[in-house]
């Protein structure tokens, strides 16, 4: 019965709300934080992960909508994470292999038009060139960062 009424609230989520609506897969720390970032900034926000353990990363302040269940599954995308209605996907799980297929799910599939992918291996952007799918990159980013704030202090 609470899984019944959780699905009508998503749809409901989907008639009410006009445009930026972003699905979020995987609710571990960065998907959990996109997710908290993005409904602080007034996005409609749906995030999926099959462990129900995983959304308690989530913020106090966040309004978005969870679902537990498994992305790869077509069937849950379309039924419950209502892949169909939404104009941005950031894949976040701890698999690179996941991560790409549904990313490719969402391009060859879904025609999602903002796809963003978390990577571990660099070299997996290989697999998405050619494509509108955007890569991201802890590594990278954590280098790039730390660069940053390196290049800061040493203005001081």
């Amino acid at each position: 019965m609470f899984h019944l009424m959780r699905l009508k609230q998503c749809k409901l989520w989907v008639r009410a709300m006009k445009k930026d609506k972003s699905l979020i897969i995987g609710s571990g720390r960065l998907g959990s934080g996109i997710a908290g970032k993005l409904s602080d900034m007034g996005y409609n926000v749906l995030i999926v992960d099959k462990d129900n353990s995983s959304f308690r990363k989530l913020t106090d302040n966040f309004s978005g909508y969870d679902v537990v269940g498994d992305a790869t599954d077509l069937s849950i995308l379309e039924s419950e994470a209502l892949i169909k209605e939404v104009n941005e996907v950031i894949i976040t799980t701890d698999s690179d292999n996941v991560n790409l297929f549904i990313a490719h799910v969402c391009f060859y599939i879904y025609d999602i038009p903002h796809i963003y992918v978390r990577f571990s291996d660099t070299d997996k952007g290989k697999l998405i060139e050619n494509t509108t799918i955007q890569g991201i990159y802890p590594f990278t980013l954590s280098i790039t960062d730390f660069l940053e704030k390196r290049d800061e202090s040493a203005k001081l």
